[in-house]
């Protein structure tokens, strides 16, 4: 009767002719072995589809080439292309990646952390939304997070995204808005676009108008909540900054309900400049993100962090953790991208 259960390097050494020893050699690469020996133990490999147990590899001190990233969603246009960014260059570098996709929820995120440091991944990059997460602090291994304040031992990489606000609320009142509102998932003083905008009305002696709709808010419900935010100030405010695109693209709709012509009547403009929302909405007027570079910075920092891991003895690791001497590169430029809305 044919077995259905996944072949062992017992299974190996004995199709092979050699013992358990010589095919852990072979596959580590370690050690004297004549050619013959080799070509043998890969013919068996090979016959059998064996595959080495990485979570084995692990407890053995060798790494896994994997690591996991965890984003809210991949649906979103962000998170869909800095995934993309992310898996390639870490593939460049022969790594595995393991998305996991949050959807909002913190106990999600705690999930699949847990997951991902039983699988004895090398390092994991996060780009979740879920404040006040402080699983993190307590996770012995590289992390790197995109756009997200995660512990003030974690990098974070991100885009310049103060200038972004100032960029936007800027070109807002150039383009003849008096009364611009932001419309942000959340208000305080992480939110860095939100202080670009609000340094911009301060200096042309505006009052700022900030509207919020949480982040983590279902999809479903998001377009009914935006609209209800900028009804109740439909009459004091006649453009909006939209801190991601989506956003920007349902005051879009909100407008055109009203018979505001975009842009005489009214103006808009949105922050993240993804391929995706390009195509889908040609007209917006962006505020883009480096979204290609903010990948291989992390990619490249979380590696270099790996790799400063594994340079140490475990009596050096005992004593710390060095590759927490690796910070995040500066904040990178942002630029607006013209369209036909602001």
């Amino acid at each position: 009767m044919e077995s259905h259960r996944e072949p062992t390097l017992a299974d190996v050494a004995q199709a092979a002719g050699v013992s358990l020893t010589t095919v852990s050699r072979v596959l580590n690469n370690r050690g004297y072995l004549s050619q013959e020996t080799k070509e043998r133990v890969a013919e068996a490999i090979a016959q059998l589809n064996y595959r080495p147990n990485q979570i084995a590899r692990a407890l053995h001190g060798k790494s896994t080439q994997s690591i996991g990233l965890i984003v809210p969603t991949v649906a979103l246009p962000f998170f869909g292309e800095l995934t993309e960014y992310v898996e390639d260059f870490l593939a460049e570098h022969g790594y595995r990646t393991f998305v996991c996709n949050s959807m909002g929820k913190a106990d999600r995120e705690r999930d699949y952390l847990d997951l991902l440091v039983s699988h004895r991944v090398d390092g994991i990059v996060s780009s979740a939304h879920n404040d006040g997460l402080a699983d993190y602090g307590s996770i012995h291994l590289p992390v790197v997070s995109v756009d997200r304040d995660l512990s003030p031992t974690v990098p974070n990489v991100r885009c310049d995204n103060e200038a972004g606000g100032r960029l936007a609320a800027e070109h807002l009142l150039k383009r003849g808005a008096r009364r611009p509102a932001l419309l942000t998932s959340r208000t305080g003083i992480h939110n860095l676009r939100e202080k670009g905008y609000r340094q911009v009305l301060q200096q042309a002696g505006i009052e700022p108008v900030v509207l919020t709709v949480d982040f983590n808010t279902p999809n479903g419900e998001r377009p009914g909540l935006i609209r209800e935010r900028l009804d109740l100030v439909a009459d004091d405010i006649d453009a909006v900054f939209a801190t991601d695109d989506l956003a920007a693209a349902q005051v879009m709709e909100w407008a055109a309900e009203r018979d505001l012509r975009i842009p005489d009547d009214f103006k808009v403009i949105g922050f993240d400049g993804t391929i995706a929302m390009q195509h889908a909405l040609p007209a917006l007027t962006t505020i883009q993100q480096p979204i290609a570079n903010l990948a291989r910075a992390a990619v490249d920092l979380l590696l270099n962090r790996i790799e400063s891991a594994t340079a140490v003895s475990s009596e050096n690791k005992q004593q710390g953790e060095p590759w927490k001497d690796l910070q995040a590169p500066s904040p990178m430029p942002v630029r607006l991208l013209p369209g036909r809305t602001a």
